[in-house]
């Protein structure tokens, strides 16, 4: 299942949210799908399922206010750190 997708399904059975309210660019706090403690129930859901750490900084709008941005940043995060030399 895809990043979306899953994250998705999170967003409709814990929130409550019809299939047909949630597009990848619907903002899930500005169309009250989400609030402040709803968001940490995000961040816990992202960190488990995708085996990732979040760290305060990163808790920002351009990360994880939509479903497109969240799939971004966590396509980013799982990514292979390349190697210094």
């Amino acid at each position: 299942m895809r990043v979306e997708q899953r994250v998705r399904q999170f967003i409709q059975e814990n929130f409550c949210v019809e299939p047909s309210q949630l597009a990848d660019e619907t903002s899930l706090i500005g169309e009250g799908f989400v609030d402040s403690t709803g968001m940490l129930e995000v961040i816990v859901f992202l960190e488990t399922e995708y085996g990732i750490k979040i760290s305060d900084v990163e808790t920002v709008p351009d990360n994880l206010e939509t479903i497109r941005r969240i799939a971004d940043f966590v396509a980013r995060k799982r990514a292979p750190v390349a190697a210094v030399s």
